[in-house]
């Protein structure tokens, strides 16, 4: 799973070392190396667990769909954010879970306080 994009639908083979990963920045991390550009990648979708090539040389928009599924692979990438919270307390969670949740636990504190 990446941590730098957290919604990757795809896995990117790297071609200089054959290894899967989500992002270039992992393969940063991981290895020893830069990564080498290449016309055609290899891509495994994370959907159906797919594997399928695709041209950069002649890529257009019905290619950014998994050939196999049809998942849309080239999305925005949702990257996280930095967010001041109690430890524990994930940040990308919904906003309105976290405000039932905190109210369902200050009603449990009130409720033993009072008897």
């Amino acid at each position: 799973m990446c941590k730098h994009i957290l919604n990757a639908q795809v896995s990117v083979r790297a071609p200089c070392c054959k290894k899967w990963f989500d992002c270039p920045e992992c393969h940063a991390e991981a290895s020893d190396h830069n990564l080498r550009k290449t016309a055609e990648m290899v891509f495994a979708c994370k959907k159906c667990k797919k594997v399928f090539r695709k041209d950069l040389e002649t890529f257009d928009e019905a290619d950014e769909y998994c050939p196999n599924c049809d998942n849309h692979f080239i999305i925005d990438a949702k990257t996280p954010a930095m967010a001041i919270g109690v430890e524990g307390d994930d940040p990308r969670l919904n906003r309105d879970y976290r405000e039932k949740q905190t109210q369902m636990i200050e009603q449990d504190f009130l409720s033993d306080r009072l008897g």
